[in-house]
């Protein structure tokens, strides 16, 4: 989780050189230019309010080196606002205060090339998507383990390829092929993980403990880049710990229950029994019984495919509703991590509060999935993420800190939207397509990191526009958590019939509780809608 987060955060240096100053064109040494014109060369322009040097043009050194020579001095005897302008012929200076070295300023993404930054970053959430769409076909053909560890392989390998990128185009290759490599091994090893821990365990692992771990290795994030300012050093540092994966190929058993769906039952009643002793529980003589998971493997099930989330009125209204609270809690999330370097103050410490931000975030939702409905949980969660982020238009510009709390309350919201919405999401659609459900889902939640970065971009012509349309969407999404069906406390369903008797708008009086519970008990099976 430490390496994703390094990731997806290591090109948020790109968005910072979209701030006054920090580049400007660069005027070569063997000009002929006195101080005073060499000072003013860069035209000033209006951005944010203020006149700063301009970005992406120069006066034409020609004519001001003829000035030069004559004797002539800038604003004085020479309008400024009338000479002719000219693009950085000879590349850009950049500022070195807060980076030593970034993709930007080693390849000049900035004016012409400027679209290249965020495009980086969405060429890894690319691969993700593309990793999405292989990693569950991997694990159930060659073994959770076996693509655990491949994966982390390409992911570390193809990193530390990047390292020694010569240009743009070949980092941004290896960058998708880490992406794949990213989301297989995260898939494989959550697949892994609930499937060989006790069911204690596995809530826990599945909710707080894949989150809090995710958060710690995003704080480490801006400690390493603190001390390292370079970008492939920094590189180098977040892939090299990838090696430390390599024990524990002798530590990590393979899924039993993959082993016996593929027929493996020595191997998989093995890897139970070595659990028994480590537990210190005396394991029966016979635990799989060959000949009765010969004739349960034997029975023909029904297949279904993708088009089955379209087969009724409920589970398509539940998928479209999902797919788009997916996208946008995914902008939401990715592009307000994206635009830390953007905020008012130090840099790192900026990003250390962001992912400090997250643990509570996991702590809540882990709490609220616990003890109160779900949709009403999600949309509170939804509702104060987006509500906080339009109000930062609001905030004097003076009082940059408390747009810096309201953005990190705003994180905290969508935070916690997240981490419920992969429970919400499994709870709400039947067994027999609920994996279906919940990957595509997923594929739209790649989507819209995709879409992320560019909602960043827009900041570089509106400060408050990235925030005011995040908000926004975010507002929407809670409102359309409404509609949803309540999954709190329900038996979870089976089968698509049981889906047709869910009531997605339905409307039900307060007195009806008596009701309700008859119905419960008569229909036990069934995830019903609650008064809305």
């Amino acid at each position: 989780k430490a390496k994703f987060c390094s990731s997806t955060q290591l090109l948020e240096s790109w968005g910072r050189h979209d701030l006054p100053d920090s580049h400007r064109c660069a005027v070569p040494r063997g000009a002929n230019l006195s101080g005073e014109w060499r000072n003013a060369s860069i035209p000033l322009e209006l951005r944010g309010g203020r006149a700063v040097p301009s970005r992406c043009r120069r006066y034409r050194l020609a004519a001001l080196a003829n000035f030069s020579a004559l004797g002539l001095r800038p604003g004085s005897d020479v309008e400024l606002g009338s000479l002719e302008q000219e693009p950085c012929l000879d590349g850009w200076k950049y500022s070195r205060d807060v980076y030593r070295s970034t993709i930007v300023t080693e390849w000049n993404l900035v004016c012409d090339d400027d679209w290249k930054g965020p495009l980086s970053t969405s060429l890894f959430f690319v691969g993700v998507l593309l990793g999405s769409f292989i990693s569950g076909q991997l694990s159930d053909k060659f073994g959770r383990k076996n693509v655990l560890f491949a994966t982390m392989a390409m992911q570390t390998g193809f990193s530390f390829i990047q390292v020694f990128s010569t240009s743009w185009e070949m980092f941004s290759v290896f960058f998708v092929l880490v992406g794949m490599g990213q989301i297989s091994n995260y898939v494989a090893a959550f697949v892994l993980g609930t499937e060989i821990l006790g069911k204690s365990i596995r809530v826990l692992f599945c909710t707080l403990g894949v989150c809090i771990f995710y958060a710690f290795g995003y704080m480490l994030l801006p400690l390493f880049a603190y001390f390292i300012r370079d970008w492939r050093m920094l590189l180098l540092a977040l892939t090299l710990p990838g090696l430390l994966c390599i024990p524990l190929w002798w530590v990590i058993p393979e899924s039993p229950r993959w082993l016996i769906s593929q027929g493996r039952f020595q191997e998989a009643e093995d890897i139970i029994r070595k659990a028994a002793k480590m537990n210190g529980i005396t394991a029966p003589d016979v635990i799989l019984d060959p000949s009765e998971m010969q004739d349960l493997n034997s029975q023909k099930q029904q297949t279904y495919t993708i088009l089955d989330l379209m087969k009724t009125r409920n589970i398509l209204t539940i998928t479209i509703m999902s797919v788009i609270l997916w996208m946008i809690i995914s902008v939401g999330y990715f592009g307000l991590s994206l635009d830390t370097p953007n905020l008012h103050g130090d840099v790192y410490l900026n990003c250390f509060l962001s992912a400090v931000t997250e643990v509570p975030a996991y702590i809540i939702s882990w709490l609220l999935l616990r003890n109160l409905p779900r949709r009403y949980s999600m949309a509170a969660a939804l509702f104060l993420g987006g509500c906080v982020l339009l109000f930062i238009q609001l905030v004097p510009s003076h009082i940059r800190a408390l747009s810096t709390l309201l953005v990190m309350i705003g994180k905290f919201g969508i935070t916690s939207a997240f981490s419920m919405v992969y429970v919400y999401t499994a709870e709400l659609y039947p067994t027999v397509v609920r994996n279906m459900g919940v990957g595509a889902s997923s594929m739209a939640s790649r989507l819209g990191s995709i879409l992320s970065p560019y909602f960043v971009y827009l900041g570089a012509y509106d400060r408050f526009l990235p925030y005011i349309l995040m908000g926004s969407l975010t507002v929407l999404s809670g409102i359309l958590t409404l509609f949803l069906p309540e999954s709190y406390g329900m038996p979870l369903p089976d089968t698509i019939e049981q889906m047709l008797m869910v009531k997605i708008l339905e409307f039900r009086p307060a007195s009806s509780s008596t009701r309700d519970s008859k119905e419960e008990e008569e229909n036990p099976e069934i995830l019903k809608s609650t008064a809305f």
